[in-house]
């Protein structure tokens, strides 16, 4: 981890913990089995090479279901949220985390988020939810950040965000001044930095590694 990034004066400023949920908060991990499974079937290829399609897509920085999906020249499987499951140490980092700080979402999701939240369990900690399919904009749009910011009454170098997208979520929070946190869960581990706007101020593989930062 990159921990001397933060200084201490910064951390002493922060007021709020913004995640993104898919492959931050919530394991994908089926769902992305059950669509690259879809995938092989509609273009009549082997799994295998779905996948392997997939994360070198991800590897050159783009979004590798979508990309294999115009490849194949198919039609996109629907997100099939049912098979998300909590990380096993989701809850207990939200938890530690709520009795520090206010808790946000800032995340692309489908109408229902809310509802979601409820049914895993979560919705208790956090403060503020911040969605794309009811705010009617999508990251990495800085609309979505500045709607999150403005709910919740909080200035950008106050709040930290944290995903697993560096194109969603890290790029655009460093360009509005908050300060950002790159967990490495799911198929956007494989960014390749490439750049300084594309670091953030520290990277993690799990949530449980919060407890050394925040």
């Amino acid at each position: 981890m990159n921990r001397e990034r933060f200084g201490e004066k910064s951390m002493k400023d922060i007021e709020w913990i913004f995640f993104d949920i898919g492959s931050t908060l919530t394991d994908e991990s089926k769902v992305y089995e059950r669509r690259f499974k879809k995938i092989a079937e509609l273009a009549d290829v082997s799994e295998e090479y779905v996948l392997k399609k997939a994360v070198e897509y991800c590897k050159n920085n783009q979004k590798g279901d979508l990309a294999v999906i115009q490849l194949l020249g198919i039609q996109k499987p629907a997100w099939e949220h049912q098979y998300e499951i909590l990380y096993k140490d989701t809850e207990t980092c939200l938890k530690d985390l709520s009795q520090k700080y206010k808790i946000g979402i800032i995340a692309n999701q489908d109408f229902g988020t809310e509802k979601r939240l409820i049914e895993f369990g979560i919705r208790k900690y956090i403060d503020v939810i911040v969605a794309s399919a009811e705010e009617g904009v999508a990251k990495p749009d800085k609309r979505i950040f500045e709607i999150a910011l403005k709910k919740a009454g909080c200035k950008a170098e106050n709040a930290v965000m944290i995903g697993d997208r560096i194109d969603n979520d890290i790029i655009p929070a460093k360009k509005m001044g908050m300060k950002t946190i790159w967990i490495k869960q799911g198929m956007g581990k494989y960014w390749k930095i490439n750049n300084e706007h594309e670091k953030a101020d520290f990277v993690i593989e799990s949530l449980s590694e919060l407890s050394d930062i925040l």
